[in-house]
């Protein structure tokens, strides 16, 4: 049989990222040069080896013959003249150009002239790092993503100076050893880092400008999204000096303002607070390299005194489509008699008759017995005006994302609802206090912004306008303790939590594909694979609507008003087009029409 090709591997640096490619690189049968000045560093590698490998064969996947060759395969070394055999040598030293040049200009002194140099940097340019060498068409970016054993993604980033051999065999490489490789050119963060920091920053603006705590920050963006971490947890992870510097790097390159890290970033990291590292970040850990959350200063006082909600047994839902209708489920399944009220007789009852759909959906699937169905079907009354909400405690408005359709419908509700009725609006990109407005009672109005399904999406966010009363607060958050769902608390300001940070990030990736960067396919498994999104962009932009999404983006860069927040031309022109998605058959991606 053949030798396969780079059987011999060089890993220069033996941190977090070097020990876990390293640990990948001996399990597949690779000879494993792993390179540190540090000692320590060099001991904490092969320990973690032993480690990870001993718990393989706990569980029985690994015999201990198995293990021996594993640990056998993997030396360490404290200079770079033991990389001189290394078909590949791998760097993961520390992210700045001086560092990696040096290390590069040495091993140029030393491996063998066909030795392939990859660098592990997730933010520098290769092209920089290649042309200091003098084997340009030998160095390539190979961009592993932490946890190194457990990520799928591998980035094969090519300058303009790359040979196509040696990117044909680290790809190669890069599949025995089960990963999913894409290559990309040189760009500042590449596709998964490229989006992913621009989120991470402006989540960590987000929480310096105190609109929305930590914690709230953190769980709206996991029930919101999907996500498997919160933003703010995802950068102690990280390390905020990391993230700083990754997020200078790119901020040089692309000039872009949302990649100029936030000053809290700079702030902690000169604090030495860089996150589990050091046992203290964004949050507070039980000890440095911990991952238990123990209380600090900002943590929620659960016993703390909070102002009491009003009483609310009776609820009116206003409207008759799919959000209307998915609120007015969760009301009814959590035992609230619902008023669904619509313009029309026909359109209420249309609205109930997709409750009871959705609601045999859910028998079907075990979710919930038939008498439960038929408890909660009864206490849904479909009615065809407005003064059927007169006697409602709280009144949730579902109609058009329209400022003028909702400010009539609020200014009607005023002269309806009883004194004492709290109004929420579930907008999710309009001013809530433009609602409130249309009223005589600013007070008693809040934003309940449901995700949609209703029933199955367990985030709300509570947005507070500068008018609205602590008690009308406290009812919407105590209603959303009994209706099951996990309220995040916000102020009234455009995109509210989860939108403001997530349409910039999908306006990126958009233009990713217009600069013709990568295609739709590469990127959405970027951020799968090297993200844990459970979505990739595109995907996500066609079952959310082209047009939704353009609208939330030009709200938000009118509010906010950064050059980089302008919608990407590309969707402009596709929903122009009239391509909107999966309801229109075709959006970024075409579908099979049902």
């Amino acid at each position: 049989m053949d030798r396969p090709p780079l059987q011999t591997i060089a890993v220069v640096g033996l941190g977090t990222m070097g020990t876990g490619i390293s640990d990948i690189l001996a399990r597949a049968g690779r000879e494993v040069i792993g390179i540190d000045t540090s000692e320590s560093a060099a001991r904490r590698a092969l320990r973690s080896l032993e480690n990870s490998t001993a718990r393989t064969v706990a569980a029985g996947r690994m015999s201990e013959d198995e293990r021996r060759g594993v640990l056998a395969r993997f030396r360490t070394f404290p200079d770079l003249r033991a990389a001189a055999e290394a078909e590949l040598v791998i760097e993961v030293v520390p992210e700045e150009y001086d560092t990696k040049c040096r290390v590069f200009a040495e091993l140029d002194t030393l491996v063998k002239p066909e030795t392939i140099l990859a660098t592990g940097t997730n933010a520098l340019s290769v092209t920089r790092l290649a042309a200091d060498t003098d084997r340009p068409e030998r160095v390539l970016g190979l961009h592993f993503f932490n946890p190194a054993p457990a990520m799928k993604l591998v980035e094969v980033v090519s300058s303009v100076l790359t040979a196509p051999q040696a990117v044909a065999a680290v790809t190669r490489l890069a599949e025995e050893l089960g990963k999913s490789p894409i290559s990309v050119g040189d760009r500042p963060g590449f596709v998964a880092d490229g989006l992913l920091f621009g989120y991470l920053n402006q989540a960590a603006a987000m929480y310096e400008s105190k609109y929305a705590t930590r914690e709230d920050i953190d769980a709206a963006m996991r029930l919101g999204c999907g996500l498997p971490m919160g933003p703010l947890a995802l950068l102690d992870l990280i390390g905020v000096d990391t993230a700083r510097t990754v997020l200078d790097a790119l901020h040089a390159e692309s000039g872009d303002r949302l990649h100029a890290p936030a000053p809290v970033l700079g702030q902690l990291s000169d604090a030495g607070l860089t996150g589990r590292k050091a046992g203290r970040g964004f949050y507070t850990y039980d000890s440095p390299g911990g991952a238990e959350l123990v209380p600090d200063g900002q943590t929620p006082d659960k016993d703390a005194a909070a102002t009491a909600g009003r009483p609310v047994a009776r609820v009116g839902v206003a409207g008759s489509g799919t959000m209307a209708s998915g609120i007015a489920e969760v009301f009814a399944r959590a035992g609230f008699a619902t008023v669904l009220a619509a313009r029309s007789e026909e359109k209420a009852e249309a609205a109930k008759a997709a409750v009871a759909a959705s609601c045999e959906r859910a028998v079907r699937k075990g979710r919930m017995s038939p008498a439960e169905r038929d408890a909660a079907l009864d206490r849904v009354t479909p009615a065809g005006s407005w003064e059927s909400l007169a006697e409602a405690d709280l009144v949730v408005e579902a109609v058009a994302e329209d400022l003028d359709v909702k400010r009539t419908l609020f200014a009607r509700l005023d002269g309806v609802c009883k004194e004492g009725a709290v109004l929420a609006t579930t907008t999710s990109s309009l001013p809530v206090v433009a609602c409130a407005r249309a009223t005589g009672r600013p007070r008693d109005v809040v934003g309940m912004h449901f995700f949609n399904p209703a029933p199955a999406m367990q985030l709300v966010e509570v947005v507070r306008t500068v008018l609205t009363g602590d008690e009308a607060h406290a009812t919407v958050r105590e209603v959303c303790a009994r209706l099951g769902k996990h309220p995040v608390d916000c102020r009234d300001r455009a995109g509210f939590i989860v939108n403001a940070l997530l349409f910039p990030y999908l306006n990126n990736a958009v233009k990713m594909v217009q600069d013709h960067y990568a295609s739709l396919d590469e990127i959405d498994a970027a951020m799968k694979l090297g993200g844990g999104y459970p979505m990739g962009p595109f995907e996500l932009l066609d079952v959310v609507g082209l047009d939704v999404s353009l609208a939330i983006e030009q709200v938000l860069h009118r509010e906010f008003r950064d050059p980089g927040l302008q919608p990407a031309p590309l969707l402009e022109h596709l929903v122009a087009a009239g391509c909107l998605g999966r309801k229109t058959g075709r959006g970024f991606r075409e579908y099979a029409r049902r």
